[in-house]
């Protein structure tokens, strides 16, 4: 029974959103325990045993992860052994990078724009600020959590669950809340 649930449920789901995905300069091969849909005209790239999805955690048959790189000079880098929980979402107007054994839970959202101009009379015209994305190595961001344009995570550093990242997080620290802060050092 559970192989016919993930037939249904999961295998032909990641097909599915394999057609569904336009990005055509993607390297690296993703092992896929969810749907990925990768879209853009930017870059993509996959360090070894990138892992999309756990098939063990919520959401497992009903939702996908999600990678935009938008413009031509956009660039999503995904460095070795990373996992990105179930839906996950990035998107990339600049750039971001995830360096080497960093982990992502369960609907996390890295984008580094604002998505529109702030000032009301350039809303729907003017071009949104961008600030590159940094997460660097065994790095954790729990459950829930967005991380805004031009933020560091230092080496090693958690971030709780549910927390709003705006500014750089040191390395080697704990961090919680909206906005997020450093509680205390690991």
């Amino acid at each position: 029974m559970n192989r016919i649930k993930y037939f249904f449920f999961v295998f032909l789901r990641i097909w599915k959103y394999k057609l569904l995905s336009d990005c055509q300069r993607v390297t690296g091969k993703p092992n896929l325990y969810l749907p990925l849909l990768l879209k853009g005209k930017g870059k993509i790239q996959f360090g070894k045993n990138f892992q999309n999805g756990v098939q063990l955690a919520h959401f497992t048959y009903s939702s996908y992860n999600y990678i935009l790189s938008l413009e031509e000079d956009s660039e999503v880098i995904i460095g070795d052994n990373v996992v990105m929980a179930n839906g996950a979402s990035i998107q990339a107007v600049s750039k971001v990078t995830i360096e080497d054994n960093v982990m992502i839970g369960i609907n996390c959202f890295l984008v580094d724009t604002d998505g529109h101009d702030l000032d009301p009379e350039k809303r729907m015209t003017g071009i949104p600020k961008t600030g590159h994305i940094t997460i660097k190595k065994n790095a954790v961001i729990y459950y829930n959590s967005v991380v805004f344009k031009g933020v560091t995570i230092g080496e090693n550093s958690v971030i709780g669950a549910c927390s709003v990242v705006t500014k750089d997080i040191p390395p080697n620290v704990f961090a919680a809340g909206n906005p997020a802060r450093v509680i205390r050092n690991l």
